[in-house]
């Protein structure tokens, strides 16, 4: 098996459908530029309680026609997937997608659907209004949210799984060195590669100026390599400028977190490369 020198992939891709910035065609023809061999949209599911950033369900229907015809148009020179990210309270049917992300977004707080994907101050008055000041306690909600995953969507993909930590280069919210983080992260890691054992290291936040690394941190990488996860490489792209930003330090980061091979996705499912 050949070592693979550059990831050829982006599956978590957003467009106008969404909130992503581009138009779906430009960014295969970005995904050619690049060299890539394959390229998936990933528009997010519709949320009624988050309209703002989510496809409607008439938009979905027409982001599937426009992603299979740009497959059509594209064929042999670069592969088109249509995919979706799941946010797990969504109302979407799951029907019509080469494959699934599943994400979490929004927790249920006072029957309230409260989003946490937000600025650092945003994010700061989430947990002071709802766990007393306590980033822990977030945190501890956060995955125990993340548990339930599997019993709304079965995936193919955890997106950004520590995704919380988002802001946490720039605002001290909580210790993510802490044994009380770690616990709670790597139990619902464990309960979520029960259902789903691949996950996405995540170059989204480097794009749009949050972080300087990628989700995962390094500790649950391991831990995936433990269990015997396999991981992709995703740039969560909303602009695709950045379509690969990011992806040579996190096939490094893969490595010294002791991975010898990384996955893309193809027509009959996931293909394991050597690094």
């Amino acid at each position: 098996m050949e070592i693979m020198k550059k990831y050829p992939q982006n599956l978590h891709t957003h467009g106008t459908f969404c909130d992503g910035k581009d138009d779906y065609e430009s960014t295969v023809k970005r995904a050619l530029e690049l060299g890539f061999t394959s390229i998936g949209f990933s528009g997010h599911s519709y949320m009624s309680y988050s309209p703002a950033y989510s496809m409607s369900m008439e938009g979905t229907e027409e982001y599937k026609k426009v992603v299979r015809a740009l497959a059509k148009k594209y064929e042999g020179k670069i592969d088109v997937l249509c995919g979706i990210e799941f946010d797990m309270y969504s109302e979407d049917p799951l029907i019509g997608y080469d494959y699934i992300i599943g994400s979490v977004h929004y927790l249920k707080l006072d029957g309230k659907y409260v989003g946490f994907d937000r600025s650092a101050d945003e994010v700061e008055s989430v947990i002071n209004e709802y766990f007393g000041g306590d980033g822990l306690k977030f945190a501890k909600k956060f995955y125990e949210t993340v548990c339930e995953l599997p019993k709304y969507v079965k995936c193919d993909i955890v997106g950004h799984f520590d995704q919380i930590t988002k802001n946490i280069e720039k605002r001290n919210l909580f210790d993510t060195s802490s044994k009380e983080y770690r616990s709670y992260a790597l139990e619902a890691l464990h309960t979520v590669a029960e259902s789903c054992n691949v996950f996405e290291i995540n170059t989204g936040a480097i794009s749009r100026g949050y972080r300087t690394t990628p989700y995962l941190e390094p500790f649950l990488l391991r831990e995936i390599k433990e269990i015997g996860g396999g991981i992709v490489i995703s740039s969560d792209c909303h602009d695709n400028r950045y379509l690969d930003i990011h992806f040579d330090e996190s096939l490094e980061l893969a490595r010294s977190c002791g991975f010898t091979e990384v996955l893309t996705l193809e027509k009959n499912g996931f293909v394991p490369h050597k690094i």
